[in-house]
């Protein structure tokens, strides 16, 4: 009879949803533990990007998010008013590497994921509140929740997001990194002459971002910053009325955009992440996706990133003897990819989000300017996933 091994993944978002899948795929037996009462998605949406979508056909269990989503077609980035600074050459880079890049609400997501993890035992109000691994048979991990309830397995994966628990218990007490500026997101029904099927487009002003991006089915899920000192973006009290002001004078399409959207539809979140982490893990336990290395959302890869880290975590356990060895070793694959992506995801923010009158120029002239093959060979790299060690 096969000793199979068990994996106990705590939190229920993207990251932990394909973890989940990619460790049943591993042969493992999984547990899925979440704190919520119910899976409600955030009324907002993100982009699966070539490398993303690549890691999950990977897994062999076939989501179809293009029949969900739309498929990126074109990406330009322009001034407030709507002049064009740089048309991105996604669609070029997308075509070569025959891997689509999907835009797609964060719920429709979720359904996909929740539908590949089909019998995978999945409990709701489960708060974890810590971990303990000294006594535990068989050197495993043995968690529990606030209701009084525990659970044991071989490994545990702490997915549970920003404010991970399993993150806290490994690390201590830490600090966030406030970006200083708020986000404010929604989906919408919406049509205009500018808004194109498969189309993502950036507005750049002063201190402000807004964006617009095909959902497909005729919805927007469009965002926008501005700068605010964090005490206030972190509990925004604000209404549609100041969002509305903060984009006076920026192209239609954008204000038709906010006008179009309920106010109770518009939510508020801070930008922020934390100080890299270099060590996700001890022992049988491990960290993936936000709870690991959370970014800012410049690049739009913070979903990419946990689908990866899903990924390879499935690879590297799959048929081990030495799990704690195998999660180290998931942890060596990931830990300079992700971190190149926390560390571009912060430049980039503060570059584009610049109110400075002698900087903004500047920053729309490096985009403007950059020569095609430099900006097509970063891009790529972002788009291609990275080969998993044998």
């Amino acid at each position: 009879m096969t000793d199979r091994k068990k994996a106990l993944v705590i939190g229920a978002g993207i990251g932990g949803l394909t973890a989940a899948v990619a460790l049943r795929e591993a042969g493992l037996d999984v547990e899925v533990h979440e704190r919520a009462g119910e899976l409600r998605a955030a009324g907002s949406g993100l982009s699966v990007m070539s490398n993303a979508i690549g890691a999950l056909d990977s897994l062999g269990v076939g989501i179809d998010l293009e029949k969900r989503g739309e498929a990126l077609r074109s990406y330009h980035v322009k001034t407030a008013s709507g002049r064009l600074i740089r048309e991105f050459p996604f669609p070029e880079i997308i075509g070569r590497l025959g891997v689509p890049s999907v835009l797609i609400t964060r719920a429709d997501l979720q359904q996909a994921l929740l539908e590949a993890a089909q019998g995978i035992p999945l409990r709701l109000g489960a708060a974890a509140t810590g971990f303990e691994t000294e006594g535990v048979p068989g050197g495993g991990v043995r968690v529990s929740f606030d209701d009084g309830t525990t659970a044991e397995g071989d490994v545990l994966i702490g997915a549970d997001g920003f404010n991970s628990v399993v993150r806290g218990q490994l690390v201590g007490p830490e600090e966030s990194q406030d970006s200083g500026y708020i986000c404010w997101l929604a989906v919408v029904p919406f049509s205009h002459p500018r808004f194109t099927p498969g189309s993502v487009t950036h507005f750049w002003g002063s201190g402000k971002r807004f964006g617009l991006v095909d959902m497909g089915a005729g919805r927007l899920y469009w965002w926008g910053t501005k700068n605010m000192p964090a005490e206030l973006s972190r509990d925004w009290k604000g209404g549609k009325a100041e969002v509305l002001h903060a984009y006076d004078g920026w192209a239609d399409e954008v204000r038709q955009a906010i006008l179009a959207t309920p106010e109770e539809s518009i939510i508020a979140v801070p930008s922020r992440d934390r100080a890299f982490l270099e060590r996700w893990g001890r022992g049988p336990v491990t960290l993936l996706g936000d709870a690991a290395h959370p970014m800012l959302t410049s690049l739009g890869q913070g979903s990419g990133m946990a689908i990866e880290d899903a990924v390879v975590l499935g690879r590297a356990l799959k048929g081990a003897a030495d799990l704690p060895r195998a999660l180290r070793r998931y942890e060596d694959e990931r830990r300079e990819r992700t971190r190149g992506m926390v560390a571009a995801s912060r430049g980039i923010s503060s570059f584009e989000q610049s109110e400075d009158p002698l900087r903004r120029p500047v920053r729309d002239a490096y985009f403007r300017f950059m020569p095609q093959r430099r900006l097509t060979r970063t891009l790529e790299d972002a788009l291609t996933f990275p080969a998993v060690a044998g």
